[in-house]
């Protein structure tokens, strides 16, 4: 019998990472993040990836690793990242795979990621930094001390409560600051286009899926004063088109997607219909913000903040100070 030979050699590790801060979300509150990390060996070169699993769309650090481990003698026999995309649906798992064969790729032919894709990067990029579902008063302060310490873009965890209230006292406390809402899916049965109008007044950037995927018929409905972007409706490039009338913007992320590749080929799917593009994360270390940064370079909002809120970050250590990451 044929021995199989193997090109690659491959690990996956599963790190708890603590969070500097508790932060609170509409299910409760988050004091740590999970991640599955995967390192790709291959004629001495490494490439890593790093993903987090998506509880939305039903992703666990189980059920990532599994479908890590049932791809791995494909990976370690030479599976290509364009192989890859057929192999895995987007995902986690996807991801991390995706952008540990876009680093391996690029060491094996001693490039950086920038000169692989031909893009020139910036010496830096305004990154938003979140404000976690609280009280009034605490959102207030947040957002009081982070543009003290030089953020630019403030991105606002809201759910259907105190809506106005807590826009008027972030905007009170942050007068300079680009402002996006983030609705979390929680704005069903509002009147949205009288709110939008309330909204006005407070300059909001973008608000981003006020109503869940697969129930946002309504935004197509009226015209949208404030721009609406595409979160959970828009996991993949597929679902692109079909969005064009009801958002004017879609949040990219590569945790949701699969990777690095569908995250380009997701901005050129939006440049083809119109849509601007904004750049998001999940929680996780600057190796993972760091994958990211081919597409946001072209993004009007940049959300990669996940490793300010980790008591401690992973190399590649990006450089985050007055409001931007620094390249």
């Amino acid at each position: 019998m044929r021995k199989k030979i193997m090109m690659r050699h491959m690990q996956i590790e599963t790190v708890n990472l603590p969070l500097a801060r508790p932060m609170a979300e509409e299910n409760g509150t988050r004091r740590a993040v999970t991640v599955i990390r995967v390192a790709l060996e291959e004629k001495g070169f490494i490439g890593q990836g790093e993903s987090t699993p998506v509880a939305h769309y039903g992703e666990s650090a189980d059920s990532v690793c599994r479908q890590l481990f049932a791809i791995r003698e494909a990976i370690e026999q030479g599976l290509t990242i364009e192989q890859l995309q057929k192999d895995l649906s987007p995902g986690a798992a996807r991801n991390a795979l995706d952008c540990a064969l876009w680093r391996l790729n690029t060491a094996l032919k001693k490039q950086t990621l920038w000169q692989r894709l031909g893009i020139r990067p910036p010496a830096s990029v305004i990154c938003a930094q979140t404000l976690s579902l609280d009280s009034m008063a605490k959102m207030a302060a947040a957002a009081s001390h982070a543009v003290a310490h030089g953020a630019q873009l403030l991105k606002i965890k809201l759910d259907r409560e105190q809506i106005l209230e807590k826009v008027a006292a972030i905007r009170a406390a942050a007068p300079s600051a680009r402002l996006i809402i983030d609705a979390q899916a929680s704005w069903s049965g509002l009147d949205l286009h009288s709110l939008s109008i309330a909204l006005l007044p407070y300059q909001i950037a973008t608000i981003e899926q006020p109503l869940p995927a697969g129930q946002d018929e309504d935004l197509q409905r009226f015209a949208h004063p404030i721009p609406l972007c595409a979160d959970e409706s828009c996991r993949h490039s597929g679902d692109v088109a079909g969005l064009r009338h009801r958002y004017d913007m879609i949040n990219i992320k590569l945790d949701k997607c699969g990777g690095l590749t569908e995250a380009l080929a997701m901005a050129r799917e939006a440049h083809v219909h119109g849509l601007r593009i904004m750049v998001g994360c999940t929680l996780g270390s600057s190796m993972a913000m760091e994958a990211a940064l081919p597409v946001a370079v072209d993004a009007e909002h940049v959300d990669l903040d996940g490793p300010i809120w980790l008591a401690a970050d992973s190399s590649p250590y990006l450089t985050y100070n007055l409001g931007r990451i620094w390249l």
